[in-house]
């Protein structure tokens, strides 16, 4: 039996779904780098970075590859910039939403509104 494509769909966005990876992937946008390039920019150890980098490579999103004592890591397939392009897309438009729909709410002016009820009965 082979897995529904929904299923692959939902494992690949699982394997993105952790801020160093998506960070990996971003500076990998520029060409392929070791570990020891990669620490200073994700921020993590050495050690927490590695799993990271091997979470990557399971799902085929990296591809490693040795030159001389290094490991050199570059992505498989550039088109996973292009699906991180989009999200930032998505969530750049609904920050712009969100941030002209508090403009409009802060453009309203306050009208007087009576009281609520509990402080009513209070002042009784």
């Amino acid at each position: 039996m082979t897995t529904p494509i929904y299923q692959v769909k939902a494992d690949l966005f699982k394997t993105l779904a952790h801020p160093a990876r998506i960070r990996v992937l971003e500076l990998l946008r520029d060409g392929e780098r070791s570990v020891g390039e990669l620490i200073p920019e994700v921020g993590l150890e050495a050690s927490h970075l590695s799993q990271q980098l091997g979470i990557l490579r399971r799902a085929n999103l990296l591809q490693a590859r040795k030159e001389g004592s290094t490991v050199r890591y570059s992505v498989t397939d550039p088109r996973i910039f292009e699906l991180l392009e989009v999200a930032k897309a998505i969530l750049t438009n609904a920050l712009v939403e969100t941030r002209q729909l508090l403009a409009e709410l802060e453009g309203l002016e306050l009208v007087d509104h009576p009281e609520p009820p509990s402080r009513r009965r209070a002042d009784r």
